[in-house]
């Protein structure tokens, strides 16, 4: 089936190239971090984790959002998902080796990686983050892979793939639980502490992947002949809006909490997120275009005629997309940091390097995602 990848019209090797091109920032950027290290980012001691981790938080949530129309086929048999699961399958496979690369760069040494290997500590949440993702990744290139190629050859999938796509259900829910702990287990971190990290983490994850994969599809319908459907773009858009509203309710929890009960280390994250602290507040005017842009939103997806309008769902989907990845891409990973325990309000800024080398893994994730639809709509036209 891997032919199928090879032949195509212009314009698909063109953005084949094009993606190629973006994927070299990454490596130039790389060269760079390797030659002078760490100190060509903009993270220093109070802020430790910055853009690296924050798109690691962002794709986990992707990746894991393939459940949603892996279960409702599998589990309920929703027929109208059924030529989507493919795509999903194969999203997450693309957002899970782009996890993987940020890791790779955020340790600044790739043999750095080795330690965890070479020297696994059990009672390491990092472990098992690097457990369940790596597992997750080779769940969905298997099932993926094999279901496809069953339906290439016109028979039904071998037997031995049913119980792994049972076991991928859970395991999807357990990637970004995990890394969740990463945060919530940080006991001098205020702004991560917190019972409902991960829940926060599924509410945003099952709002952002299914818009994303929303706009693949309508993407898909122009360049291609391959059709989702309009139940199915409907019925994900559906769990889009109940998982937005949920995602909007648990930070308003967030706010409630800190503020209400006046606990200082908790107050103080926010805070600095909303309104600033003594002149610094780079995040600000970001964050409240992602607030403005989640009720946005929720308001085009709550109201029926908007919702089927697919114009106005597309708008919709975007600013999802958009407003998630600035809180979980970017905000909550730095706000993590600031103030640091001893009450300093040190800012982060993202240096060239580190934004080329981020948007270089962007380039290799959708590199790797163009090639793997190419086949798998290949394979659907044949069909």
């Amino acid at each position: 089936m891997l032919e199928k990848a090879l032949t195509g019209r212009p314009r698909y090797f063109h953005l084949l190239i094009f993606l190629l091109a973006v994927a070299g920032l990454a490596g130039a950027g790389f060269m760079l971090q390797l030659r002078d290290g760490l100190t060509v980012t903009g993270m220093h001691r109070d802020v430790s984790w910055g853009i690296y981790i924050g798109q690691l938080t962002f794709l986990v949530g992707v990746a894991a959002s393939a459940v949603m129309v892996v279960l409702p086929y599998y589990l309920h048999n929703v027929k109208e998902f059924g030529k989507i699961t493919i795509l999903g399958e194969f999203l997450a496979v693309s957002a899970v080796t782009m996890c993987l690369l940020f890791v790779l760069v955020d340790l600044g040494r790739p043999m750095r990686m080795l330690n965890v290997l070479l020297h696994p500590t059990l009672n390491s949440i990092l472990f098992w983050d690097m457990v369940v993702l790596n597992i997750y990744l080779f769940l969905n290139i298997i099932i993926g892979w094999m279901v496809l190629s069953a339906e290439h050859k016109g028979t039904d999938p071998p037997s031995w793939v049913k119980p792994l796509i049972y076991i991928s259900i859970p395991w999807a829910i357990s990637i970004h639980t995990v890394t969740a702990f990463l945060y919530a287990g940080l006991p001098g971190r205020h702004f991560w502490l917190t019972a409902i990290m991960a829940a926060r983490f599924l509410g945003s994850a099952f709002a952002a992947g299914p818009a994303l994969l929303i706009l693949l599809c309508l993407i898909l319908r122009k360049t291609t002949s391959f059709d989702a459907g309009k139940e199915a773009l409907q019925k994900l858009a559906n769990i889009v809006t109940y998982a937005l509203i949920i995602s909007i309710f648990f930070v308003g929890l967030e706010c409630f909490t800190a503020y209400y009960s006046q606990i200082p280390g908790h107050m103080h994250g926010l805070t600095y997120l909303f309104a600033g602290h003594a002149g610094k507040g780079n995040l600000v005017p970001i964050i409240w275009f992602a607030v403005v842009l989640a009720f946005l939103a929720a308001f085009l997806l709550i109201n029926p005629s908007t919702r089927k309008n697919e114009t106005t769902l597309a708008v919709a989907c975007v600013a999802t997309f958009v407003s998630l990845w600035i809180e979980k891409g970017l905000a909550l990973v730095v706000v993590g940091f600031i103030p640091s325990p001893f009450e300093k309000y040190i800012e982060y800024v993202p240096t060239g390097p580190e934004l080329g080398i981020t948007i270089g893994i962007w380039g290799i994730g959708f590199l790797i995602l163009t090639i793997l639809y190419k086949v798998a709509i290949g394979v659907k036209e044949q069909v």
